[in-house]
């Protein structure tokens, strides 16, 4: 398998699910401005939509969108219980989660890391996100992970995404039930794994 990425995207999620899975693979890097491999070939040949995460199965196929990616990969490694079993009430909150991530969280950064959003738009978009995360707060009261006692993608994923807060001025600093879970999931060998190999870990 091939996973296209770049240092601290969104494909840093699927980085740190096979990096739990323990499964073998290529990083193949790609610059998110001029959408270049590092052989110098065009990435729009890859994903036509021109944003990383993707997945590249041996077979050739290609599957794009996290969400997806790492369900398919948690599905690889049944045993590592990354996701819970598919037509179990489990795996339909595990989609929940990584739905409210994908569409709540991830897509509420989006006009932050944008340098065309007005002024006046980041600040609504700012305090938008800081109340989806002052709820997430309150739904890790007592959780050591979003589903439970195990580990999944979906933390992976909540993981990358609230890393982001500290580049664009979304300070979660008061957060003390989503900071100490953060802490968690940044200390686990895999996520530190995909990490350093990402150079964002020293």
């Amino acid at each position: 398998m091939k996973l296209y990425y770049s240092p601290g995207a969104c494909s840093l999620s699927p980085h740190i699910a096979l990096q739990e899975a323990g499964l073998a693979f290529t990083p193949v890097l790609v610059s998110t401005k001029s959408h270049k491999l590092q052989d110098g070939s065009d990435f729009y040949e890859i994903n036509p939509l021109g944003y990383v995460p993707v997945l590249e199965l041996d077979d050739g196929s290609r599957l794009r969108e996290g969400p997806a990616i790492v369900q398919y990969i948690a599905d690889q490694a049944p045993h590592k219980n990354l996701a819970p079993a598919n037509g179990t009430l489990g795996r339909y909150r595990l989609q929940e989660w990584l739905n409210f991530i994908s569409t709540e969280l991830h897509k509420g950064f989006s006009p932050l890391f944008n340098p065309a959003t007005p002024d006046a738009y980041k600040t609504i978009a700012r305090d938008k996100l800081l109340q989806r995360m002052q709820w997430m707060d309150s739904q890790l009261e007592g959780k050591e992970w979003l589903l439970g006692e195990h580990f999944s993608v979906a933390d992976g994923y909540l993981f990358t995404v609230c890393n982001w807060g500290r580049l664009v001025a979304v300070d979660l600093s008061g957060l003390q039930h989503l900071q100490a879970y953060l802490a968690r999931v940044g200390a686990r060998p895999g996520v530190q794994a995909a990490l350093k190999a990402e150079g964002l870990l020293k």
